[in-house]
């Protein structure tokens, strides 16, 4: 005990250690504080939204009880995007995809990737969570706790002391290693317990594998350092090995296979879509109202009844038009789609192979905050709308009264990703990894 007391002494002494020490606390609560000013902002949101739904919808039947077509132009209906508390810790892509679409029952495509009015220079800057504090700091954290973790005992002139008095260097290290990664898995375990009880995560399965997944993402780091401090390189040399390993690991690698993604996948379908959406439904301006209505019955038969009032102005036609802004950029946006998922699923391939990828990617998809939830919940908003214009097209095309549908019945709808823990899954690239250094690590570990 008094062994490690002495090592754990020895490895806080220095102001460098203490300083990056305190910094990463404080910038791990710094983020777990902003984590919960996302998600009072979300709720904030959601309870505004109810209360200003209600208002919005009497005020249209107040304005428009006899046209329902020019209520429901004007009218929207709120569909969520929960998160869960863990989203908190894992922000995401939720930053830049919004937690809530107000739809109308016009085109969806028009509406789908409606956002927020942000700041471009924070969505530059991006939100701190305690994902990229893991990810980022703690790797420089530790780093510094281990450079010279021999070094300094070769420089001092103490090597051939301990060569002589220790039982076994590799054990002399392994145990000033010991007394560092305890600091450092402390820290970890301090600032996940904080955002447990801030931001009142739920002791789960998820909860529980993104301890592991950050668990084991240090662990690899404390693995790359002892592999490249057991060649007994001057600390100055060990300093610049290890930061170039962080930035090739974590700046270098990721834009690399962006590019290449960006490169291989390309999406000129987005641009398609916009345009097809838009054509779809300006050009029935001038289109034939019989053939518009035509197509609307093709994909509506049950609407066949109210025939073909081709005269003058008619919400039927009007609606038709709208409903073509869809049809028309189906092709594009199933080809969007596709592409999308193609570069996710890439994505999720190439990261087993970086832990850092990984561990970012594996945290967002438990958070539910991933890209590919964002994409099922724009699924969920397209099902959500289809329901609203099965609702209310026979009620416009009828002329019903406004003041006679029951408006109550019409609250905001939620849509809450149900992610898929699989904790041995998730935690398998990052054992395969630290095996594969561990086992380069061994027989150089045999010359200390």
């Amino acid at each position: 005990m008094n062994v490690y007391q002495s090592f754990l002494k020895q490895c806080l002494r220095t102001r460098e250690v203490l300083f990056s020490t305190l910094l990463v606390l404080t910038l791990g609560g710094l983020s777990i504080a902003v984590g919960r000013q996302q998600l009072d902002r979300k709720h904030i949101e959601i309870t505004e939204i109810d209360r200003y739904q209600k208002e919005h919808f009497a005020r249209q039947v107040a304005l428009h009880n006899d046209d329902l077509g020019l209520l429901l132009y004007y009218t929207k209906f709120a569909f969520f995007h929960r998160f869960q508390p863990l989203g908190g810790i894992a922000i995401g892509q939720s930053d830049i995809n919004p937690a809530i679409k107000r739809l109308s029952i016009k085109t969806f495509e028009g509406q789908r990737f409606d956002t927020d009015l942000i700041n471009p220079n924070n969505l530059h800057a991006g939100n701190l969570d305690l994902t990229f504090v893991v990810v980022f700091l703690f790797p420089l954290l530790i780093i510094v706790l281990t450079f010279n973790l021999v070094a300094e005992e070769i420089e001092s002139g103490t090597w051939p002391l301990v060569m002589v008095q220790a039982k076994s260097p590799i054990r002399f290290v392994l145990t000033k290693l010991s007394v560092r990664m305890s600091v450092v898995f402390v820290l970890l375990l301090l600032l996940l317990f904080t955002a447990k009880i801030h931001l009142q995560i739920p002791f789960d399965a998820a909860f529980v594998t993104v301890a592991l997944l950050y668990l084991l993402y240090l662990l690899f780091w404390f693995v790359l350092c002892f592999f490249v401090i057991c060649f007994k390189k001057p600390s100055r040399t060990n300093a610049l090995i290890l930061l170039s390993n962080w930035l090739t690991l974590l700046i270098l690698l990721p834009a690399v296979v962006n590019a290449y993604i960006s490169h291989q996948y390309p999406v000129p379908e987005a641009m398609r879509t916009a345009i097809a959406q838009r054509d779809g439904y300006h050009v029935k301006w001038d289109t034939d109202k019989k053939e518009t209505i035509e197509k609307f019955y093709k994909h509506y038969p049950q609407f066949t009844a109210y025939g073909y009032p081709t005269e003058g102005f008619n919400w039927l036609w009007y609606y038709a038009m709208q409903q073509m802004g869809d049809d028309d950029s189906a092709t594009q946006q199933r080809a969007l789609n596709e592409k999308i998922m193609r570069r996710e699923k890439f994505s999720a391939q190439i990261s087993s192979f970086l832990p850092n990828l990984h561990v970012q990617l594996s945290v967002n998809a438990l958070a539910g905050t991933s890209l590919q939830q964002h994409l099922d919940y724009l699924t969920h908003a397209k099902a959500y709308h289809e329901e609203l214009r099965l609702f209310f097209y026979p009620k416009i095309f009828d002329g019903v009264q406004a003041d006679t549908i029951d408006w109550a019945t019409l609250k905001p709808t939620f849509y809450a990703a149900d992610p898929q823990t699989e904790p041995l899954k998730k935690c398998l690239p990052l054992v395969f990894l630290l095996a594969l250094i561990g086992i380069a690590t061994v027989p150089v570990a045999k010359q200390l």
